[in-house]
Formats: structure tokens, C-alpha cells, sequence
């Protein structure tokens, strides 16, 4: 298999795993956004007037994005905001790990019965769920590279 065939598979099972990870992320956010405010407020990282708002926004946008994603459409933008939004749940995690505070992830279920893990857990995934997102970046961008010459 030659080297664009590699690139081409590895983009679009990157994309379509961070495409299932984020559709299926916004469901249950998206049946009970009351659920996720509280989780969202138990991560204490925004002010109180930016909680119902983003529990409403956001799993919206995840889905939106897993969207486009699987459609192929936007690819830029919406492998942008994957990034910035995983980045940003990556910090919040490793930060809260910091802090101390041991709070359910809410990142799949906002049920509090839900299995929950310790927060090393969560990075991990997480990091993972990072790398996945830049390694997409990185094959659209050296895909686009060697489709233009000019480049």
C-alpha cells in the first residue's frame, strides 16, 4: 500500500472516530440538559451565567460537528473546533485533577449512576481523544499538501 493510500485510510478513521465520539457524546447531554448543567457547575470553571447556556450550546455543537465530520464538509473549521474543544475538556480535566476535585465526567452520561473512574481515567482517554483530533489535522493538511503541487 503506498504512502497516499495510508494517509487517506488514517484520515478517515480518525475523522470517523472523533465523528462517533462526538455524536455520540451530544446525545444524552442533549435529552437531559438540566443533568449536564449540574455537571457542567460541578466542574466549577465557568461563572454561573455561562452554565445553562453551554449545557444547551454545547452538546448542539457536538453533534453539528460529528455531523461535518462524516460528511467531509467544513473540514477546517470543524477539526478546529474539535481540537479547541478537546483541548479545552483535556485542561479542565487535568486541572480539576489538580484541584482536587473528584466529579463525574459527564462526558457520555449525565446520569450520576452512571460508572464513573478515577479522573486518571479520564485524562488518559482524553490524551488520547487529543491525539486522535491533531493526528486528523495533520493528515487533511499533508493530504491537501500533496494533492497541490504548487504547495
Amino acid at each position: 500500500m503506498d504512502r497516499h493510500r495510508i494517509l487517506k485510510y488514517t484520515d478517515r478513521v480518525l475523522r470517523l472516530g472523533l465523528a462517533f465520539i462526538f455524536i455520540y457524546a451530544s446525545m444524552d447531554k442533549l435529552l437531559h440538559p438540566a443533568e449536564f448543567a449540574l455537571i457542567i457547575r460541578d466542574y466549577r470553571v465557568l461563572p454561573e451565567a455561562l452554565v445553562n447556556i453551554t449545557a444547551i450550546i454545547l452538546p448542539w455543537l457536538e453533534l453539528i460537528l460529528g455531523i461535518l465530520l462524516i460528511a467531509g464538509l467544513f473540514l477546517d473549521g470543524a477539526l478546529l473546533l474539535v481540537n479547541g474543544l478537546l483541548l479545552t475538556f483535556w485542561v479542565t480535566l487535568i486541572f480539576n485533577a489538580w484541584r482536587g476535585l473528584d466529579i463525574s465526567c459527564g462526558c457520555f452520561s449525565t446520569s450520576p449512576s452512571s460508572t464513573t473512574y478515577h479522573a486518571s481515567w479520564y485524562i488518559m482517554r482524553d490524551g488520547l481523544f487529543v491525539l486522535m483530533g491533531l493526528g486528523a489535522a495533520l493528515c487533511l493538511r499533508m493530504r491537501r499538501r500533496r494533492r497541490s503541487p504548487a504547495s
